[in-house]
């Protein structure tokens, strides 16, 4: 099975992030673990492991870390990001957030709505980095890779 079974954060002393967004770190975690697909690929003539995978997520020298291991406990891949590619995605997603949040409060559906769309928007921009991000290392469909952005986000410095 092409899933993600386990997931866990690593924050190293991240600060901890507002409510909101540690709700929004929790649904995309419940969200990830109901359906994903992840796939790590054989590489060197190797066939594919197979899944369930569990996944820790951490940064380590400033680099995001991808650490994929099987239920069981044994070693599959570990593969680190650059935070580079993904800082004005997380950025906006953030101020966007924000104004979502405050907006939630006191506007009217309609400019909520428009809020959200944008939101969204930012959203699947950052997923498309993540999946571009993983070629070769991960297969992993839209819907994990928006869950997986909303996670990366979290660990990302600001």
């Amino acid at each position: 099975m092409a899933r993600i079974s386990h997931i866990q954060l690593d924050t190293g002393g991240i600060p901890a992030p507002s409510p909101e967004i540690e709700q929004e770190r929790k649904v995309a975690i419940y969200d990830l673990l109901e359906d994903n697909s992840f796939n790590i690929p054989g590489r060197d003539g190797q066939p594919a492991p197979e899944g369930p995978f569990a996944l820790t997520l951490g940064v380590r020298d400033r680099r995001l870390v991808f650490d994929t291991q099987t239920e069981s406990g044994a070693k599959v891949a570990e593969f680190h990001l650059s935070f580079g590619p993904f800082r004005q995605a997380v950025k906006d997603y953030f101020q966007i957030c924000e104004s979502y949040f405050e907006a939630v409060k006191k506007l009217p559906p309609s400019q909520i709505e428009a809020i959200d769309m944008a939101r969204r928007g930012i959203h699947n921009e950052g997923a498309r980095i993540l999946q571009e991000r993983l070629e070769g290392k991960a297969e992993i469909d839209i819907d994990t890779a928006r869950r997986l952005f909303t996670l990366v986000a979290v660990l990302a410095p600001r």
